[in-house]
């Protein structure tokens, strides 16, 4: 067998290099059997017919092809000729070889007949994902087009471990104005996402002594699981219409921390009340506790003034996190910690020397910020967003009017309560529709007892489809709560 890639074989000069390199493109064949002809041409004809070469794909030019195999010209354009003829391959002057448009590609499936039985998705409203057509790909283009520009060549190296000063200042601007947190440049981190942010943060607690880490009961399992896997033990605390239970931190055994969602717990929607947010700060104080404060949505508000941070009562017992995976886009991987002087050195140690988030995007959403783009972006977004919760909340009072909504004050999901033991049916029931739910049960912590209840009910984001599918993830929806 005689196994060949595009790579130079022989030593050329340059120019003959240059021009080879502007004739050719990257191939990988596999060559069987003694004779070239025959094997070439029935490589080749393999590769289309699996698909591995695409209809329109171009071929190398006879004579890159035939220096990297170390073969005659004479032998590529023979084999060239035979496909051409034989309709795996078209050749037009101009556009080279090219594999013929009418072909259709057999590519292996893994269980076909299987897969064929199964439920087709065709509408996706479970967590974590939002409307990907809403990028504002025209606003970034021209933020990144202006931060390019007036970049500094220093900009273009590994960058500070912590983040560009560009982007903190912009944020500690943006935070303080929209969610009222207090923070200087220096105390701002730029991560790769909340769950990088909370694996640093958790190393930091570690190195300072700190075991355990109280949760709330209703949560994201990987968060969990992020914080298990630094060691750390994760107790649950209740969770109500008024928020995380943190009163029961104070019957814990010398949690060091606790991770809340108090602007809008997730799933449940229910913001926490001002009477715990108080008690949490106090408890804080009283115990040299931090809390973890996940913001991770705090953008998005329709029926209720603003609920401010906790990190703005107590910046040096509370790390904020924001993130810009709900409000622009996860595929930015971009992220900021608030963190409190005492912490800022373990959390230091803990990210590294090297930064982790790329620079260049640190630039462009830093102009993104400080131009307004974002800001309007974001109310956007929103008003997006409340027009497809007040059309959630219609098609539910008429045909679904027995099913209780709640956690829509904020955010990007409701919580559509179902009678006691009927989840798993619900959630069978959408599988079928082709729609992709969560189910409260999802969310709950493995070792949570009787003290938290638990509640049949669907978590429906509804900020994951694009505008045209929404009517018909709606109409899905509502047949099978129907």
């Amino acid at each position: 067998m005689q196994v060949t890639s595009i790579h130079m074989v022989k030593a050329r000069t340059t120019s003959s290099i240059d021009e080879l390199a502007r004739a050719g493109v990257d191939l990988h064949l596999e060559l069987q059997g003694s004779r070239l002809r025959a094997g070439l041409t029935e490589a080749l004809r393999e590769a289309v017919r699996s698909g591995r070469l695409a209809p329109n794909t171009r071929l190398p030019a006879s004579r890159a092809l035939a220096s990297d195999l170390g073969i005659a010209r004479s032998t590529v354009t023979t084999c060239y000729s035979e496909l051409v003829e034989e309709g795996w391959l078209t050749a037009r002057h101009g556009s080279g070889t090219r594999v013929a448009e009418r072909v259709q590609p057999r590519r292996p499936t893994i269980e076909d007949s299987s897969a064929m039985s199964r439920p087709r998705t065709t509408h996706v409203l479970g967590p974590g994902a939002v409307d990907f057509a809403e990028f504002p790909r025209g606003p970034w283009l021209a933020a990144a087009r202006r931060a390019l520009s007036a970049a500094p060549h220093s900009a273009f190296g590994y960058g500070d471990p912590l983040g560009r000063m560009e982007l903190r200042s912009a944020l500690v601007d943006y935070l303080a104005r929209v969610r009222g947190v207090y923070a200087d440049p220096e105390q701002i981190v730029i991560t790769s996402g909340f769950h990088h942010g909370l694996v640093m943060v958790a190393r930091a607690l570690t190195a300072q002594g700190v075991g355990t880490v109280a949760v709330e009961g209703y949560g994201l399992d990987i968060y969990r699981a992020a914080l298990v896997d630094e060691g750390m033990s994760i107790p649950p605390l209740g969770v109500d219409e008024r928020g995380a239970r943190v009163d029961e931190l104070t019957t814990m055994k010398d949690p060091g921390a606790v991770l809340l969602t108090p602007a809008h717990q997730f799933p449940t929607g229910f913001a926490l009340s001002t009477e715990r947010r108080a008690a949490v700060l106090d408890w804080a104080r009283n115990r040299g506790a931090f809390i973890l404060e996940d913001d991770y949505d705090g953008e998005f508000r329709y029926d209720r003034k603003p609920v401010g941070s906790l990190q703005g009562l107590d910046p040096e017992h509370v790390v904020y996190f924001g993130t810009a995976s709900k409000s622009v886009a996860p595929a930015l991987r971009l992220a900021w910690m608030v963190v409190p002087e005492s912490l800022l050195p373990a959390v230091a140690a803990a990210k590294g020397r090297v930064e982790t988030v790329s620079v260049l995007d640190q630039l462009i959403f830093a102009d993104f910020v400080t131009s307004g783009a974002f800001d309007r972006h974001v109310r956007g977004r929103r008003h997006n967003y409340r027009r497809r919760r007040d059309e959630l909340i219609d098609a539910l009072a008429k045909n679904a009017p027995e099913i209780q909504v709640q956690g829509m004050a904020a955010g990007l999901q409701a919580v559509l309560v179902l009678p006691a033991g009927t989840e798993a049916v619900a959630l069978r029931a959408a599988a079928r529709k082709g729609l992709i739910v969560s189910g409260m049960a999802e969310f709950r912590h493995p070792t949570a007892g009787p003290e938290l209840p638990r509640q049949d009910a669907l978590v429906v984001n509804f900020s994951s489809v694009s505008d045209s599918a929404w009517p018909g993830a709606l109409d899905a929806l509502c047949t099978v709560l129907r």
